[in-house]
């Protein structure tokens, strides 16, 4: 297993996250996955002795079971492993009980700490942006949770480049703790990322996590185009993260990976994965898995080393068209661009 350093942070990581988005099954989630503690315990064991140093969850998987069911499983041998939750989504019903107020973050801090079971939290990131809450008060309360030993490292998830900036900058100003890393949705299926999220983490020293890197099953390898999707499919539920908006570029990007995957001799899963971990500035992959057979095969990505040839044509069938004003940069900046601006615009000059 590879690590990878996270930011500018002195803590190193895998560069394969468990995500534990399937643990419980509880409301909605069920959707995703219902891996009770039995189950998940076999499936952490399995990431462990892969070398896998971080678990990734959240408050609002399962309503907090997630949590508890990663706390029973990693009761006695956290030294193993670090951890990673988040905070921000509705927890309840209360005016409340939802955004990222000092009030709630507080403490839904102490309330993941209790479902855990363990004293601190490795990486503790903000779920999603809070529009209505001064970010002076969410910084400053997850600076006092830092200085109270709770949490070991801030991150953002789910943040618009505006908004990475803004926070940043904040932070700065006030001399509080920065966010060291972002958790992002990134995969061949829509590199949206690229446009602003990449380069900022490169400008700023970001470290990346990628939630949902096989596009939740897309680029499995088992939708193919002109074919029924697998029973059970999430999406064929009411689970639509994420959205599908080119569906023949989506099954054209799914060909040309299955097609590398065979040259391969790996699964277009491992193909897809080990992409990602070749691209600037990611850190890790999040992976979860419904079976240990999938995850099994999803570690197997930790050691596929694809070639420049490979990549090319990764890139080119997935690749997003230029937005303004990065096309305009292109044609009339060139000159003076630096290594964040060319993550994205270099392959078009």
């Amino acid at each position: 297993m590879e690590y990878r350093q996270l930011g500018r942070s002195g803590l190193r990581v895998s560069v394969l996250t468990m995500g534990t988005m399937t643990f419980g099954g509880r409301g909605n989630f069920s959707n995703v996955g219902n891996t009770d503690a039995e189950t998940a315990t076999r499936q952490v064991d399995l990431c462990l002795d892969a070398g896998v140093n971080l678990i990734d969850t959240a408050n609002v998987y399962s309503g907090g079971l997630s949590e508890e069911i990663v706390g029973q499983v990693m009761r006695g041998r956290w030294d193993r492993a670090l951890i990673a939750t988040k905070a921000r989504m509705p927890m309840g019903k209360g005016a409340n009980d939802a955004g990222l107020s000092r009030h709630h973050l507080v403490r839904e801090c102490e309330a993941s700490l209790r479902r855990l079971g363990t004293d601190h939290i490795d990486l503790y990131q903000v779920h999603e942006w809070d529009g209505l809450t001064p970010l002076e008060e969410t910084l400053a309360a997850l600076d006092d949770l830092v200085r109270a030993g709770k949490i070991r490292y801030l991150g953002a998830s789910n943040y618009s480049g505006w908004h990475l900036m803004k926070a940043l900058a904040t932070a700065e100003r006030h001399g509080l703790n920065r966010f060291v890393s972002q958790q992002i949705y990134y995969s061949l299926q829509a590199r949206e990322a690229e446009y602003e999220l990449v380069p900022i983490a490169l400008d700023q020293g970001l470290g990346v996590l990628v939630w949902s890197p096989l596009a939740g099953g897309l680029l499995s390898g088992k939708y193919r185009r002109g074919q029924q999707a697998p029973q059970g499919s999430r999406h064929l539920s009411d689970w639509d993260e994420p959205p599908v908006r080119d569906e023949d570029k989506l099954y054209d990007t799914i060909e040309e990976l299955v097609a590398v995957a065979e040259a391969r001799d790996a699964s277009p899963a491992q193909v897809a994965l080990a992409y990602l971990l070749g691209k600037p500035a990611v850190t890790s992959v999040v992976i979860g898995a419904r079976t240990e057979e999938q995850l099994a095969d999803n570690l197997g990505a930790a050691t596929l080393r694809l070639s420049e040839e490979d990549r090319r044509r990764l890139d080119e069938v997935s690749a997003p068209p230029l937005l303004y004003p990065y096309w305009h940069q292109a044609k009339t900046a060139s000159d003076r661009l630096g290594p964040a601006d060319l993550s994205l615009l270099g392959p078009h000059l």
